[in-house]
């Protein structure tokens, strides 16, 4: 088994800032880092946790999105989460070591730090992934590193957080992110992927699938079983609850189902990252413990991502309006045909099964119910629903009602929702087990 977990990955990392830093100069000491100067605007001083500040400038990033400096539409934004997390992370385990599974790893620079090497990686990172957002970039980092002080540990923590940046850039620049993917070619037979109305849009990420996972071996490692056939009673049940549940006129649906379709109809990694944010500042989780944290989760997210475009396009089923609109063709005397039926809310560019919101759900209630245990206590908010909040005192409670919201928002079946959660949930215990078996 190849030695992927976080953990390790970090420790590698050690070796390889250290030669960065001590070859600056050639002569066995790191040269002075130039530390930028406070920002004569006002940026906020550094938040006592550089982890969760940088997250949240991300998150920021891509809620503008699309806008000036937004990144490519073919790429995911789980990729960058991650790497993102990765970085930050792999600067402070350079520096504090809580997670390097070999301690006798020198360290880079003694005293360096963390905090400093924490926001120049964060920032060194976004600029290369968002240089269009390099200004305000610049800013946040200018008043984040006036903060920490113009000694000698913050230019060392500088040089640590350029090093881990660049070491996770570059360990993702041929991950095949970038390679165009082929046209979709539909196919007319029944139960096969159709682009949905009203926009008819070509369906996305078609070869997301494919994309060198952060931890996985293969997108295909956990691929689900096929759903069920047209013809079978399972998936007339499946189809005719969202028939029911998911209409836009329906009366079966509850007031409370229909605030949980619109409350999670943005993406479902920018609430899970909220999340992660707001427990790890309640629970006081320390700079160290956090970046931690959040790389375990967006590695996660970012394999379960990979995982679930991989199963899409190898089953490629239609989405229940087509489902539903089609149900003559589809053998099965347990449906029924509704040529004008419409959902509560646009269906997504790409096939149905498995269902994303389940699948990443699971996957970050499972990272997070690691570190904090399920039965912990936080507020969700959403840029759909403004003004709404949904407090939850467990992780699993808050990921099945967000799977559960694309049933009553017509996207989705209940076997969408059930194959979703279960591949996030093996996705996320495969990441644990390395982290937590290093070795292995």
């Amino acid at each position: 088994m190849r030695k992927s977990s976080i953990a390790a990955f970090a420790a590698a990392a050690v070796v390889l800032i250290a030669g960065t830093i001590y070859a600056t100069t050639g002569s066995g000491t790191a040269a002075p880092a130039v530390v930028p100067a406070a920002d004569p605007n006002g940026t906020p001083a550094q938040p006592t946790n550089a982890a969760i500040e940088w997250n949240q400038a991300l998150l920021a990033i891509v809620a503008a999105q699309p806008g000036p400096g937004a990144a490519p539409s073919t790429i995911h934004p789980t990729r960058n989460f991650a790497i993102l997390a990765l970085a930050i992370d792999t600067a402070v385990n350079a520096i504090d070591h809580t997670h390097r599974p070999d301690s006798g790893e020198p360290a880079p620079a003694p005293g360096a730090s963390a905090p400093a090497a924490a926001v120049t990686a964060a920032h060194d990172t976004l600029v290369e992934l968002y240089p269009d957002q390099r200004a305000d970039l610049d800013n946040r980092l200018a008043g984040d590193l006036a903060a920490t002080g113009n000694d000698g540990a913050a230019q060392q923590g500088v040089l640590v957080g350029r090093a881990a940046a660049r070491l996770i850039l570059n360990s993702r620049a041929h991950d095949g992110a970038d390679l165009p993917a082929p046209p979709y070619m539909t196919d007319p037979a029944a139960g096969h992927y159709q682009p949905t109305p009203p926009a008819s849009a070509p369906p996305v990420f078609t070869r997301w699938g494919s994309v060198m996972p952060f931890v996985l071996h293969s997108g295909d490692q956990f691929r689900p079983a096929p759903p069920p056939g047209l013809d079978s009673p399972a998936y007339a049940t499946a189809l005719n609850e969202t028939e029911q549940l998911g209409s836009k006129t329906s009366a079966s649906r509850t007031a409370a189902q229909t605030e949980d379709a619109t409350f999670w109809a943005s993406p479902i990694q920018n609430y899970w990252n909220a999340i992660a944010d707001q427990v790890a500042a309640t629970q006081q989780t320390d700079l160290a413990g956090t970046a931690h944290l959040l790389a375990e989760l967006d590695t996660t997210l970012a394999d379960a991502t990979i995982a679930l475009y991989d199963a899409k396009y190898t089953y490629q089923l239609w989405r229940p309006v087509t489902a539903i609109r089609q149900a003559d063709r589809d053998q099965n005397d347990g449906t029924t045909l509704d040529s004008t039926w419409e959902p509560l809310a646009n269906t997504p560019a790409d096939p149905s099964y498995p269902g994303a919101h389940s699948d990443l759900s699971s996957a970050a209630a499972t990272i997070l119910a690691d570190q904090y245990g399920d039965s912990t206590r936080f507020t969700v908010t959403s840029t759909t629903l403004p003004g709404v909040e949904h407090t939850f005192s467990q992780f699993s409670d808050a990921a099945t009602e967000a799977g559960l919201s694309r049933i009553y928002a017509g996207v989705h079946t209940r076997t969408d929702h059930e194959a979703g959660r279960e591949l996030g949930i093996q996705v996320a215990d495969y990441v644990l087990s390395l982290n937590h078996n290093p070795g292995s």
